[in-house]
């Protein structure tokens, strides 16, 4: 299966829509592409749309958790939207939601974060 990464900025919000399987395959380009975004940008917080993200295993997550720190750090934040089931069944028994916020959607995510123009 094909793997893409599609990137908007907004304001100072990254929005990063993951496509296909984001496996050890793949998580080096994201994590390269969210690096270089997060480093280069007036980025101050990430919204991760996994509508489209059909897989995710171990190595997507230590990416998502990587990113999450960066941010962190920089005092940003990354929330995460649009999730199917099985993503979002990886994403509770990896207690990743205790830490980021889930949205419905790319809009409410950006209400969320306070940034909707």
């Amino acid at each position: 299966m094909n793997f893409h990464v599609e990137l908007e900025h907004q304001r100072n919000v990254l929005i990063t829509r993951l496509k296909g399987e984001l496996d050890h395959h793949t998580a080096e380009l994201v994590r390269v592409q969210l690096d270089e975004a997060i480093q280069r940008g007036q980025i101050n917080h990430v919204v991760l749309s996994l509508k489209e993200l059909s897989f995710m295993d171990s190595s997507g997550l230590g990416v998502i958790l990587g990113r999450y720190k960066l941010l962190k750090g920089k005092g940003g934040k990354m929330v995460v939207c649009d999730m199917n089931p099985a993503v979002r069944r990886l994403f509770e028994l990896s207690g990743l939601f205790k830490i980021m916020n889930v949205y419905d959607s790319e809009h409410t995510a950006l209400t969320g974060l306070e940034v909707v123009s």
